[in-house]
């Protein structure tokens, strides 16, 4: 149990870390925020990997979705989503990605697996459901990658 937790704390603290790179990526929708960011699945530790049968690889990306709703004390608290979308690099080949969700004490993850294309500006395009009574909320964005050999 607690080799499962601190592999849950090594996901969470190495997509938030990736992320960070980026800078902080969300949109605010209402009372709630999409977090979204995409990595390089290289920079998984091997254990982390295998713990959430997660494939380590030069040209494999990770795609990672959070919602959150905030509280009226200004906290938040995650919130179960449906994510689907695709990703497209110049030539316009659409891959599909396949989210699963990844519960991680107080944090839940929408996690998919894509194909990186060098040094090639990727378009994702993802479809965010927080609210059975609501339409799905559009999250849209554009990632280069360089993959390291």
């Amino acid at each position: 149990m607690l080799r499962r937790l601190m592999i849950g704390a090594a996901l969470v603290g190495t997509l938030l870390a990736a992320a960070g790179a980026n800078a902080e990526q969300f949109v605010s929708v209402g009372d709630y925020e999409i977090h979204y960011s995409a990595v390089n699945s290289s920079f998984l530790t091997p254990e982390v990997a295998q713990a959430n049968n997660l494939q380590r690889s030069a040209n494999r990306g990770l795609v990672n979705v959070s919602v959150r709703e905030r509280k009226d004390d200004g906290s938040t608290r995650p919130v179960n989503a449906s994510v689907q979308g695709h990703v497209s690099g110049l030539t316009g080949v659409q891959e599909s990605l396949s989210f699963r969700t990844v519960h991680d004490g107080d944090a839940t993850y929408h996690l998919a697996p894509f194909t990186m294309r060098e040094d090639e500006s990727m378009r994702f395009e993802l479809s965010v459901r927080y609210d059975r009574n609501a339409a799905p909320e559009p999250v849209n964005f554009i990632q280069r990658f360089y993959i390291d050999r």
